[in-house]
């Protein structure tokens, strides 16, 4: 079962693929001051994912079991295993939202057609 890092680990590499990449350049080529020379970059990863069409999504539509798993990882953090259930309630909410399609566009009929 995919834990809740997994998950937004996949979703942050699947859209926001060349923020991550630029990131670990940068921690390859400074490994002495890669937390300061590279915060940067560490921060446009962020505002990849929190600006994504689907994470939006999938934050608004699974606000409750998200919700739920923080207030778990609250109570429980020495034992966070004892929050699997609701990993598990907010991923399976999260595969549920669809991806964001083509923007639909009204169309009014033309005028003698």
């Amino acid at each position: 079962m995919k834990t809740l890092r997994q998950a937004a680990l996949e979703v942050t590499a699947r859209h926001c693929s060349r923020e991550l990449d630029q990131y670990g350049q940068c921690v390859a080529a400074k490994p002495e001051s890669w937390q300061r020379d590279c915060h940067h970059l560490k921060m446009s990863i962020a505002r990849c994912t929190s600006s994504h069409p689907i994470i939006r999504r999938i934050r608004q539509a699974c606000a409750e079991p998200f919700e739920a798993f923080e207030e778990c990882l609250r109570q429980n953090e020495a034992a966070t295993n004892n929050c699997v259930e609701q990993v598990r309630r907010f991923l399976q909410c999260a595969e549920q939202v669809p991806p964001p399609g083509p923007p639909t566009v009204q169309t009014e009929p033309l005028p003698g057609i």
